[in-house]
């Protein structure tokens, strides 16, 4: 029963995005009501669905980027090399998760310019955090029993590595993931203001012409992308998992 009703929101979160994407003109009887001085209650300067397409794209390259600095910091700061350096990288890794979007963004433009580089140098600095804590709890939970075994076994610490600890670390490292990209889900909006593609583009323009209607619009589509897409890694999290023999977290 649980399985039916969690597939029917799935559908139905599916169904709407699509509506909202490529016909949004079927719920104008929704919007009309949320609009002021015969404005327009449907955006149209733009496709939205080209407008997302931008929007994922910024999600998915400055994750892209964020996890493999992330794991590889993990890893190393795992190793007995590299467990000085664990207070230090933890400490970058969290700089980015407090350190404002905006400011990001406004330190970035003189840089690099308006556009997508910015918001992606603020989106990795966000998605750094969760995917580096959840690595490093994910290889320092793995058993010392476990790690002997793999010694035992004439295994170098490369071979254990890639054969023991970062498969069973893998859950952990995958649900860090999923945060992010969550995270940077919903953030990547601010990208419109230094005129990055995205559907922060949206919301602004409701912002600034007090077009509820506009905010709704851009608002659900980030939000049942984010809830969509969450939904979409968890579900290949479980199958990676159980083709390796282990629970995911």
């Amino acid at each position: 029963m649980k399985l039916v009703v969690a597939n029917l929101f799935r559908l139905a979160a599916l169904a709407l995005l699509l509506i909202l994407l490529f016909r949004t003109e079927w719920l104008s009887f929704l919007l009309v009501p949320l609009t002021s001085n015969n404005a327009p209650a449907v955006y149209t300067q733009n496709s939205l669905a080209s407008l997302a397409l931008g929007h994922l794209q910024l999600v998915i390259g400055s994750i892209a980027c964020s996890a493999v600095l992330a794991v590889l910091g993990g890893i190393f700061v795992t190793r007995k090399s590299g467990a000085d350096f664990l207070p230090l990288s933890r400490a970058i890794a969290n700089a980015g998760q407090t350190f404002p979007p905006v400011a990001v963004l406004a330190l970035a433009v003189p840089a690099t310019g308006f556009g997508a580089m910015p918001t992606l140098i603020a989106l990795f600095l966000y998605g750094l955090l969760p995917i580096f804590e959840n690595t490093v709890a994910g290889l320092k939970q793995v058993s010392p029993q476990v790690l002997d075994a793999a010694d035992g076994m004439g295994m170098n610490a490369t071979q254990r590595l890639f054969r023991v600890e970062l498969p069973l670390a893998l859950p952990l490292i995958l649900e860090g993931l999923k945060v992010a990209t969550v995270i940077n889900i919903g953030t990547a909006t601010i990208g419109s203001t230094v005129a990055a593609k995205g559907l922060g583009e949206v919301i602004i323009a409701g912002l600034i012409s007090d077009n509820t209607a506009f905010i709704l619009q851009g608002g659900l589509i980030v939000g049942l992308m984010a809830v969509l897409i969450y939904d979409a890694m968890g579900l290949v999290e479980a199958a990676i998992t159980r083709r390796i023999g282990l629970r995911a977290a």
